[in-house]
């Protein structure tokens, strides 16, 4: 009897002892657990997508509300840098944009822009609004949220050019300085793309799209890329300082880059958009910083940019008054992007010859701008709008590509006294589109019996339209009332941002 009462003791005992240890065990591993989440907090990474699911961004395409345009309407979450994504879509198009009611102030971001495409006609073409709904609707990658989605190779307007190696350029401009460019790029095979190049204040930036002409592909030889760079920087009259392809050579004062080239295979860096990547490559040039009278335009003609403090809203109010064009509205919003500050409301207009803008900006720190920032923003502004203003000719190129094609081109240009002030050379398919800006290099009128010659050498391989870009002063005394998108931009009135604080204030 005793050893049977011994025996359930025992077992009791070692149902106790089991129980303990595993108590124990159980109360340090949730200790553990526990620390651990002290660290390392648990996040649901489709909790950052909740919202852009909920309310993804949303695109409307209206051809009934206005006779005489269309009107492109945005609305969705705000983020920074979409106000530059949705302006970069309708530029792309070659869209004008007439008149926009800009918002974006917390966390919802609403715009309406009246557009008009190249012929001055409501937007109607089908493949156009297919790719406006694509690019800015649910589907987009508006708000980033299909991250590393990007699709591969450089997009020129709707077309995309595929594999290839993006060389950026920038030094000081000299007539022929295209021509030995491209020169240089055919003798090393190199086969272009496209390529665009802006000239202002005897500077030049340029950014080229190559392919080996042999393979077809990008070019990822480091020895054929070292001879490009040299040879380039030869041209550019610069000198390698041993800092690789990234480096940029400075003058005798140190503070001004001569020469500058970067390399980009595939995507990485050419993933920029060639527009805004044209604008930093300048801004960096210390183009802004430039003593403001180059002597390009006529004093009547510059841009006129001043800043200003609301005190109701606490916003600095940016105000812009220069001649109107395509992408004006895209290189202001680039420029203040680039220089760290936040669109939150803005108002667009146009009476046909002048554009109008009134943007309430903010740092992203939240802060409005001082007394220097403002200056600098004023500088910046206007050397943003003046880069894209061209006068003389356009030539209109098309024709079947072939390795060179641009280096005949741009040579036959320089022998006869031309200089280009800015291209833009794309291919769509086997077909080469350019577009050239020319003057005369000693800044004469271009004579009849040139552009005739132009024609009777160039015009033999490729198709050739050649067309006058208006002076500055023919274009603004010309009345608003002389063709039928001027007059329906005349009758646009011009809502102001700080005339609706006021009624709000009364």
């Amino acid at each position: 009897m005793m050893s049977y009462a011994f025996l359930l003791a025992y077992i009791y005992l070692q149902i106790d002892l089991t129980s303990w240890q595993y108590c124990f065990q159980l109360n340090s591993f949730s200790g553990k657990i526990h620390s651990l989440g002290k660290m390392l907090p648990y996040f649901d990474p489709e909790y950052e997508n909740f919202s852009q699911r909920i309310n993804p961004p949303r695109v409307c395409i209206d051809n009934s509300t206005c006779s005489d345009c269309t009107l492109v309407k945005v609305d969705s979450m705000n983020k920074n840098g979409i106000l530059l994504e949705v302006v970069q879509v309708l530029s792309d198009l070659d869209l004008a944009i007439s008149k926009a009611y800009i918002t974006s102030d917390g966390g919802w971001f609403m715009d309406v822009f009246h557009v008009v495409d190249k012929q001055g006609q409501k937007v109607t073409d089908e493949k156009t609004i297919q790719h406006i709904e694509k690019a800015l609707g649910p589907e987009s990658n508006l708000l980033g949220g299909a991250k590393g989605s990007s699709s591969p190779g450089r997009s020129v307007g709707m077309h995309s050019i595929g594999d290839h190696t993006a060389i950026e350029l920038k030094g000081p401009d000299r007539t022929g300085l295209l021509s030995e460019v491209f020169a240089v790029l055919a003798e090393l095979g190199c086969n272009v793309l496209a390529a665009e190049a802006w000239t202002h204040r005897a500077r030049v930036a340029c950014v080229v799209y190559v392919n080996d002409a042999a393979s077809g592909q990008a070019i990822d030889d480091a020895r054929k890329l070292s001879r490009i760079e040299h040879r380039l920087r030869h041209v550019l009259r610069g000198h390698n300082g041993g800092g690789g392809a990234a480096a940029a050579v400075r003058d005798d004062d140190g503070c001004r880059p001569v020469a500058h080239a970067n390399f980009f295979s595939g995507g990485g860096g050419s993933n920029t958009h060639v527009d805004r990547r044209l604008h930093q490559l300048m801004h960096a040039d210390v183009d802004a910083d430039l003593d403001g009278g180059g002597g390009e335009a006529e004093e009547e003609d510059r841009p006129v940019v001043s800043v200003e403090h609301c005190e109701e809203k606490d916003y600095s109010v940016v105000n812009v008054k220069c001649r109107d064009r395509s992408k004006l509205l895209f290189d202001i919003v680039c420029t203040l992007t680039d220089m760290q500050y936040v669109v939150s409301h803005a108002s667009v207009s146009s009476d046909g010859t002048y554009g109008m803008q009134e943007l309430y900006i903010r740092g992203k720190d939240g802060g409005t701008l001082e007394k220097d920032e403002a200056g600098r923003v004023i500088k910046c502004l206007e050397a943003a709008i003046s880069r894209r203003v061209s006068e003389g000719f356009t030539l209109e190129l098309c024709g079947r590509d072939r390795v060179g094609l641009l280096s005949d081109v741009t040579r036959v240009l320089r022998e006869h006294g031309l200089t280009v002030t800015r291209a833009d050379v794309t291919t769509v398919g086997e077909q080469a589109i350019s577009v050239f800006y020319v003057r005369d290099a000693s800044g004469q009128p271009v004579d009849m019996k040139t552009i005739e010659g132009l024609r009777a050498q160039i015009g033999q391989t490729v198709m050739l339209n050649v067309k006058s870009v208006p002076s500055s002063a023919a274009a603004a005394g010309k009345s608003p009332g002389q063709t039928p998108s001027s007059v329906a931009l005349s009758r646009t009135s011009f809502f102001s941002f700080g005339s609706l604080f006021a009624k709000l204030r009364a």
